[in-house]
């Protein structure tokens, strides 16, 4: 299992939006989250992440309890996500905002960059041709000198998943990947996505578009009030009652 998330709580002031959520996310495996408006989905987002830090509970990847390692140290063992709203370098160049994703694993130093030392230009050279095979992959290739600003909202959220995908993560994490997207862009992320996959690469997705989920994903996680009410594969989520009943609410009696 890469990752296992074991009795997890997170309280805010008294107020409980996590409570006892547990699940696996395998390899090679689209795993979704989904559930009403106030959930808690970004907030477990954020507690595998290491935005946040639990108030209970624990985390493990790759079998490695990673509870407690801060954020840059998660990326290191191979996470990495994107959010809601698309966060690129709007005056950066597409490329650039792509490159940021790999200088996690630079070796060189500031002075050694600064002195523009042959060692230091193999490894940009390397990393720009990374990126360039990630921009590829998600279809921006072509676009790579343009300013990230330029770009529409669903080559944004491509652009993210390319940085993201710069630092040659186990898992990624992405947070509403196609809110805002039209119907030919689901469809393409969708495509993508199962790339992904194909990759071995492991997903974990947030999202509303029902059907987008439930053809994409291989196991799917309903959190209610901040608590697990379901966990099983698409038809079984499907057809669970108390799934229905946390999206449309439960009948009336006459």
């Amino acid at each position: 299992m890469l990752l296992a998330v074991e009795a997890m709580t997170k309280s805010f002031a008294g107020l409980t939006a996590l409570r006892d959520v547990t699940f696996e996310a395998e390899a090679s495996h689209v795993t979704g989250v989904i559930g009403p408006n106030g959930a808690g989905k970004t907030t477990l987002f954020n507690l595998i992440t290491g935005v946040l830090a639990p108030t209970a509970g624990r985390a493990r990847f790759a079998g490695e309890d990673i509870t407690d390692l801060p954020l840059e140290a998660r990326i290191g063992k191979g996470l990495a996500r994107s959010y809601q709203h698309p966060r690129v370098f709007s005056s950066f160049s597409v490329l650039e905002n792509a490159m940021l994703g790999c200088h996690h694993r630079g070796r060189a130093g500031i002075i050694a960059c600064g002195l523009r030392l042959p060692a230091t230009q193999r490894e940009e050279a390397s990393m720009r041709r990374e990126a360039l095979d990630c921009l590829d992959l998600v279809g921006l290739a072509g676009r790579r000198d343009d300013a990230a600003r330029d770009l529409p909202l669903g080559q944004q959220r491509h652009l993210e998943l390319a940085r993201a995908l710069a630092s040659k993560p186990r898992l990624l994490l992405l947070d509403e990947p196609a809110a805002g997207l039209n119907d030919r862009e689901t469809e393409d992320l969708a495509r993508l996505i199962g790339r992904l996959r194909g990759m071995g690469i492991a997903v974990l997705v947030i999202e509303h578009h029902m059907r987008f989920v439930m053809s994409l994903c291989d196991r799917v996680v309903v959190l209610n009030f901040g608590e697990v009410i379901a966990t099983g594969t698409p038809a079984e989520i499907k057809d669970s009652p108390r799934v229905v009943e946390a999206y449309l609410g439960a009948e009336e009696d006459a």
